[in-house]
């Protein structure tokens, strides 16, 4: 099993990155949030988890074995392959993902793409405390302080990316409706994933 690859960054795509080891391009999917931070001509170190099937080999990356160990769990639920799994990575963070199973908030698993509520039922049962229990959230004035930065992590992200600030900045305000209420840290995931489809559009 490949654990992890450490490289020079050749090439970031929307859904996936490619890292020069060893003289050898290795093609890794990855959530969007993971791929923001990577950058073309730098060193990078992911954590992967090799999926094999009868007729491809595919490698995920991700920005910490957390998320890794998170992602390779999950597949072991009825119905959910690594695609699905990296999907619920996009819009959740680990600690997000452990929270929506612990208090079975079949709504938030439902924001993801390709799961319904049997889905996410079956989700909740079948993980139970599996993931561990979620870290402590932060409280009163130093929540609210972080949160109010997030914003600007998504726009950075995006202009990593390629694309301009502005285009960039209009995406997000689109995407959260022109409110000024500060991003959570687990909303960034989301909110990255929807100014990608917007921007997206932009292109087509």
């Amino acid at each position: 099993m490949i654990a992890s690859v450490h490289g020079t960054v050749l090439t970031v795509r929307l859904d996936a990155a490619v890292v020069e080891v060893g003289g050898v391009g290795m093609l890794v999917q990855a959530t969007p949030t993971t791929l923001a931070g990577l950058r073309v001509g730098t060193a990078a170190r992911l954590f992967t988890s090799l999926v094999v099937r009868e007729d491809s080999l595919t490698l995920f990356g991700f920005a910490d074995a957390d998320e890794r160990d998170v992602f390779e769990v999950l597949q072991t639920v009825t119905g959910v392959g690594p695609r699905l799994a990296l999907a619920m990575l996009a819009v959740h963070t680990p600690d997000g993902l452990r929270r929506a199973v612990a208090e079975e908030d079949l709504a938030a698993l439902m924001r993801v793409p390709g799961i319904g509520r049997k889905g996410a039922q079956r989700i909740v049962l079948e993980l139970g405390d599996r993931l561990g229990a979620p870290a402590p959230a932060a409280g009163g004035p130093a929540r609210s302080a972080a949160a109010a930065d997030h914003r600007e992590q998504v726009v950075d992200a995006l202009v990593g990316l390629g694309w301009p600030l502005r285009a960039a900045q209009d995406a997000v305000a689109g995407v959260l409706d022109g409110g000024s209420e500060p991003v959570g840290a687990e909303e960034v995931p989301g909110v990255l994933r929807a100014a990608l489809r917007v921007l997206g559009g932009s292109r087509a």
